[in-house]
């Protein structure tokens, strides 16, 4: 059992269920969220994440950039893995503690990730 807890944060309804259902099979504890501005609301609690999962575009204003920058105050001990459907260079400044996942990614590139550094 894993034990480790991911916010995973997508707008697009299929990988939050895929995604999170295959990572809490896997024994994870997985929050997820539609939009940025509600992962800022999972992040402001008492809930502490081992990682944070999150599209770099999102709806409604709060990018997934600006939770990887809000996860340093409100997450510190979260790892920040950011992806996109856009190369890197296309996108805006990735902040640099941040791993970057390009989509469409297999789980098995996910999990590399989601291993204890």
């Amino acid at each position: 059992m894993r034990n480790q807890a991911v916010l995973l944060v997508d707008d697009e309804f299929a990988i939050v269920e895929l995604v999170g259902d295959e990572l809490s099979d896997m024994g994870f504890e997985v929050v997820t969220a539609r939009t940025g501005a509600e992962a800022l609301g999972h992040m402001a609690t008492d809930k502490v994440f081992d990682f944070i999962v999150s599209d770099v575009s999102m709806p409604e204003g709060v990018s997934g950039v600006d939770v990887a920058r809000k996860a340093r105050e409100l997450q510190p001990r979260a790892r920040v893995i950011l992806s996109s459907g856009r190369t890197r260079a296309q996108l805006p400044d990735i902040p640099d503690d941040a791993e970057f996942l390009a989509k469409p990614y297999r789980l098995a590139q996910l999990l590399q990730l989601l291993e204890p550094v």
